[in-house]
């Protein structure tokens, strides 16, 4: 009797909480992780974030909430990768072009998964 006991409290648990099914919680990760594009296209970090964010910024208030803060973090480690090259020519920028990269890839991928759960994210502003 204790195995079917046993197996009857197993039954009886609750199932993990699961994010619901919600379009603009996948619109707004979408607006994140599209920013991921810049490391192949050129200027896709920019281009992709502002497509989805002027198609859904009407539909979604969550997505254009995310989809601004997604284009300003890019326009900003734009500015950061420019200033960092500029910076090679005094080998400074050796050591923070790699860094910066690591952090956008990082960060958008927090807030991406953020997104997802339908948590809003705010980059820090290195």
């Amino acid at each position: 009797m204790e195995e079917i006991n046993y197996q009857n409290e197993i039954k009886t648990q609750p199932k993990p909480a699961t994010t619901p099914n919600n379009p603009a919680f996948t619109w707004g990760m979408l607006c994140h992780l599209s920013a991921l594009c810049g490391f192949i296209i050129p200027f896709g970090h920019i281009i992709l974030p502002l497509v989805l964010w002027q198609i859904k910024k009407g539909e979604f208030p969550f997505v254009d909430e995310n989809g601004k803060e997604a284009l300003n973090f890019q326009i900003c480690m734009s500015i950061y990768f420019v200033i960092s090259w500029v910076l090679m020519f005094v080998f400074i920028g050796f050591l923070l072009l790699p860094a910066l990269a690591i952090a956008d890839l990082v960060l958008v991928i927090m807030a991406g998964i953020k997104a997802g759960k339908g948590e809003s994210y705010k980059y820090p502003y290195i």
